[in-house]
């Protein structure tokens, strides 16, 4: 196991998620771990000193000027004693200061003495983390080798809805995992392209034409690829799903803007199109609230969305990502039609599921058949999604691996 025996430091920032990180110690130690906890002044709001303690086995860390521990140069041992620090809940306030090297208490100071790797778990209003400032710090921070896992979108503690909540413990324990284990990473180096999750089409300022895709399936695609080295742009229809470790995510609700953020991505060499678009939407959405009338039902004018895939696909050489593979979601006659969606898109390769039975969109399991250029199925058991998405991602890498030295040979 990547955590047993290894040296965990949990720097606690001051917000109500602050709660999560007594269950993260707990699950850390569960998974052989050896944990010490730092609680800042203003984590202390949310939670005790004497929680933290007693949930390490360790004193729990507060103070910057202790005699007891700087006498020892004590923020210098915490953070060179760790293999991994993880900030959990990342305030605002925390990125601010690494994000610009600040070092005015315990935490901070750690977090820029430290050689260890080091993963954040943002947390704070969803306004807050859509600032313009929020933003670029959180840039700085990936720049600097920071990870990052989160945050997830969902109703908030502050009574508003959007992102910002906290990832929950089995996603910061995955990240956690994932940086602590030295395993090969064939994909570094490659920029890699996910989109994922629904689209909205407004009708009018209320209603939208839409899908029942929870992102799911994408957004393990976007996890394991990022777990392989690859450099990954994940563009995102709503989902209420935490952000993956280590990925570029870009927020959108309609087709038109995912094509268009899938345009400011590119180059790319892998372009997975996951993210189930609606095909087409109302030509010319009601400013207002349509009322319901005697006269009959509206009468709704639909139009073409753009065809992310075949548009993808079509490129130019040089502009083209090397590996172009599309999702199709069908109801019958599964691996014919996805054959045929290949061919007509132009996708090098194809991933069908069959979602006839309502289980599958929405759920966190699948069975699907990977299509590739000479149409010929690979049926591929029923998993979890996760496990689809890793089996994936180790195909993409076999296949630019072959790729590369058959090129090496020419």
């Amino acid at each position: 196991m990547a955590l047993a025996g290894r040296q965990v430091l949990v720097i606690i920032g001051g917000g109500i998620a602050a709660y999560k990180s007594l269950e993260l110690i707990r699950r850390l130690k569960d998974r052989g771990a050896r944990v010490r906890g730092v609680l800042t002044a203003a984590g202390a709001q949310f939670i005790t000193p004497l929680s933290v303690a007693s949930l390490t086995g360790e004193p729990c860390y507060q103070d910057l000027f202790s005699l007891t521990e700087e006498a020892e140069m004590g923020h210098i041992r915490l953070a060179r004693e760790a293999d991994v620090i993880v900030v959990a809940p990342a305030t605002a306030d925390l990125m601010a200061k690494m994000a610009h090297g600040h070092a005015n208490d315990l935490a901070s100071t750690i977090l820029l003495a430290t050689t260890a790797p080091v993963l954040i778990a943002p947390a704070m209003n969803v306004e807050m983390w859509k600032k313009p400032a929020t933003r670029r710090n959180l840039e700085q921070l990936k720049a600097d080798g920071i990870h990052v896992v989160g945050p997830g979108a969902g109703d908030l503690a502050c009574g508003e809805t959007g992102p910002g909540r906290m990832a929950e413990v089995p996603e910061i324990l995955a990240a956690v995992e994932r940086i602590l284990d030295a395993g090969p990473r064939p994909l570094a180096g490659v920029r890699a392209l996910v989109t994922a999750g629904p689209t909205l089409e407004p009708i009018d300022p209320v209603r939208f034409i839409s899908n029942r895709s929870s992102g799911l399936q994408g957004y393990r695609i976007a996890e394991a690829l990022a777990a392989l080295g690859a450099d990954v742009t994940l563009v995102s229809g709503p989902t209420n799903l935490a952000t993956p470790a280590d990925v570029r995510r870009v927020d959108v609700e309609s087709a038109r803007e995912m094509w268009q953020a899938v345009r400011d991505a590119l180059p790319v060499d892998v372009a997975v199109c996951v993210a189930a678009v609606a095909d087409w939407r109302v030509t010319s959405p009601a400013a207002e609230k349509i009322k319901k009338s005697r006269d009959g039902l509206p009468a709704l004018e639909l139009t073409e969305n753009p065809d992310i895939l075949a548009s993808l696909a079509a490129l130019p050489a040089g502009e083209r990502p090397r590996l172009v593979i599309g999702f199709a979601a069908e109801t019958e006659d599964v691996v014919r039609h996805a054959a045929e969606k290949r061919r007509r898109k132009g996708a090098d390769w194809i991933v069908a599921n069959d979602v006839s039975g309502g289980a599958v969109m929405g759920g966190a399991r699948n069975r699907v058949w990977l299509i590739r250029g000479d149409d010929t199925p690979e049926a591929w058991p029923e998993m979890d999604k996760a496990e689809v998405a890793r089996r994936l991602a180790g195909e993409i890498a076999a296949h630019l691996a072959g790729a590369a030295e058959a090129e090496g040979s020419a």
